[in-house]
């Protein structure tokens, strides 16, 4: 095959992969397909947790013996350990399948490149890395979760030219447009997890669903930050204490909220983490070791302003989402998107990197990687290098 056929396959390969958009958590999405003299005469995609591998699919779907000149394209690296529904690289085996396509490795350490070579030492051609960009982006949750044994904690914005959210009087609905706000749902069914501020709780009463056109409302798992319960006290729930999904809710506080909001949290069928802390503040490390220990592999941050600045200040921040629209406030006392760091010189500035762009009507998006400047330790003060 050459290469612009390698890439078609492969491009394939990834659109199925995406029809398990958010239904995969904590395993990635995998999509495959069967090429015969030029021809797909298979697919596969991986649907969800426990179900059987893209692979396996297309195999399956076959429903005859491959031909001699059969060649295999999937987006991730094939498990080479048994698992819970067998190793891919078996299977591609015993298919006889002539050659397989790989778009990107394994980016867990202790498997990465196991297939290649039980796939070579069998006599299969392996190529690696077409269309491997775009497949790692495609699981960027999944990646950074297999990596790091942590959950990738993902923040939105959605800001003015001048990086507001709201005016001076609070005035935020809407800065971004229809296009831009579809596809924040869109984000929010991938990730597990979403979260919020108890202000954000307060003063905007959100949903925090997922609602896709074509698509049933989706709940993720709703974390609400608050380490004092402020969001106990109104005498009308918000509506992640109150509506269908509240058994989806948990509210994330400190030793300093008060056992009576708990009790009552609690009888209302929400869930409470009480994060040990010194401050009012849940230290966000904590939380990340909480959610691995849940199986938590992504917590998708929609605000506000402070919640996202200790985030910062925390370097706890692994990924950035920032919607950007055609408006301008020029106003100093209109309410700013990131606050809680003191830069003051560039070098200590807080950047993107692995940055992606696209476009909704006039907004424009932004996302990529947080990468914190380098601190370096001088006469017991914390300096940025």
């Amino acid at each position: 095959m050459s290469q612009p056929d390698d890439e078609k396959f492969m491009q394939r390969a990834l659109d199925l992969a995406r029809q398990a958009w958010g239904r995969t958590a904590p395993n990635p999405m995998v999509g495959c397909v069967i090429v015969e003299r030029g021809r797909i005469v298979s697919e596969g995609w991986h649907a969800r947790d426990g179900e059987a591998h893209a692979e396996r699919v297309a195999l399956s779907r076959l429903g005859k013996k491959t031909a001699r000149t059969a060649t295999l394209y999937v987006t991730l690296e094939p498990c080479s350990t048994p698992g819970r529904t067998g190793a891919c690289c078996d299977a591609i085996i015993a298919a006889k399948i002539k050659r397989v396509v790989i778009s990107a490795m394994d980016p867990n350490p202790a498997h990465a490149g196991g297939a290649v070579e039980i796939l070579e030492q069998a006599g299969v051609a392996v190529t690696v890395g077409v269309l491997e960009d775009r497949c790692r982006d495609l699981n960027l949750v999944f990646n950074h979760w297999i990596s790091t044994g942590l959950p990738l904690v993902a923040a939105k914005t959605a800001v003015t030219l001048d990086g507001h959210i709201a005016t001076r009087t609070g005035e935020s609905q809407w800065i971004t447009n229809e296009f831009s706000r579809a596809d924040v749902h869109r984000w929010r069914r991938l990730f597990p997890a979403i979260a919020v501020g108890a202000m954000t709780v307060k003063e905007d009463d959100p949903k925090l669903t997922a609602r896709m056109e074509g698509s049933e409302q989706w709940c993720p798992i709703r974390f609400v930050f608050d380490g004092l319960l402020r969001t106990v006290v109104d005498r009308h729930p918000p509506k992640v204490y109150a509506d269908e999904f509240r058994d989806r809710t948990i509210v994330v506080t400190t030793p300093h909220g008060g056992l009576g909001y708990v009790r009552k949290l609690e009888a209302a069928g929400i869930k409470v983490w009480i994060i040990e802390s010194d401050t009012q503040r849940v230290p966000f490390r904590s939380f990340k070791q909480r959610c691995a220990e849940e199986g938590i592999s992504g917590v998708y941050v929609e605000g506000g302003a402070s919640l996202i600045g200790n985030l910062l200040r925390e370097r706890e921040l692994d990924y950035l989402f920032n919607y950007r629209a055609p408006i301008l406030f020029a106003d100093q006392r209109a309410r700013q998107g990131f606050v809680g760091l003191r830069t003051e010189r560039l070098a200590g500035a807080v950047r993107l990197a692995d940055v992606r762009h696209a476009s909704f009507g006039d907004d424009q998006l932004m996302r990529g990687k947080v990468v914190y400047p380098e601190r370096v330790q001088m006469d017991e003060t914390i300096f940025t290098k």
